[in-house]
């Protein structure tokens, strides 16, 4: 594949994902995303593989690949292409496994942990969900509770009632009281419910923040 075409594929694709280009038995090209499964062209194409998949079946594939296959579990998207000059290759999008999340319906509960009891939390009740200390925490009125996801898991799967505004906050555009500036002109938003301290919007995070909430 030329060059350009690469590029221009390398353009479109989200910073995470890689791209692989096989023709053969091997891959003949490779850009490295965030996602690095570390492809060499040359290489041969191995068995389970998303581009062997797409020869096999003669078509498009989309589907999540255990680490059996190259040490790397990914979400792949894979394409056949044909070129006028009798080029025969397969095109794969290669992604993070946590994109195969976003094909499933938002979650309308969240089960949490207090103490020794687990509890299904409907995610309307949730004021907010926050990422410390290496766990995951959800807010409602009736107190805190940890879960299995992390909070970039969670973040796929969540309505667009929810809105992150910081590495580490998750919140319900419902349950926002007020946004405001503090001593340091930095962008604070309070939560109606009274138990809920006030959250910092980050820098990285204030132009979603405004486009979503229009100010």
């Amino acid at each position: 594949m030329k060059n350009e075409v690469l590029q221009f594929i390398k353009d479109w694709v989200p910073k995470e994902a890689s791209v692989a280009v096989a023709s053969g038995n091997r891959y003949i090209n490779y850009y490295a995303g965030i996602h690095d499964i570390q492809i060499r062209p040359g290489q041969p194409i191995p068995s389970g593989s998303i581009s062997e998949r797409v020869f096999h079946q003669k078509g498009r594939v989309e589907t999540l690949v255990d680490d059996s296959v190259f040490g790397i579990p990914y979400y792949g998207v894979g394409y056949l292409i044909k070129g006028q000059d009798g080029f025969n290759g397969a095109l794969t999008v290669i992604l993070p496994p946590w994109y195969s999340l976003k094909k499933h319906s938002p979650l309308s509960f969240i089960t949490g942990k207090q103490g020794d009891i687990w509890s299904p939390i409907p995610v309307d009740q949730i004021i907010y969900i926050e990422s410390n200390q290496k766990k995951t925490w959800f807010y409602t009125a009736d107190g805190q509770y940890s879960t299995i996801y992390t909070l970039k898991n969670i973040e796929q799967r969540l309505p667009d009632s929810f809105l992150r505004i910081h590495r580490s906050y998750i919140v319900n555009i419902s349950f926002i009281q007020q946004i405001s500036r503090d001593i340091s002109s930095n962008l604070i938003l309070t939560l109606k419910n009274q138990n809920c301290c006030a959250l910092t919007i980050s820098q990285t995070f204030i132009p979603s923040v405004r486009r979503t909430l229009g100010f």
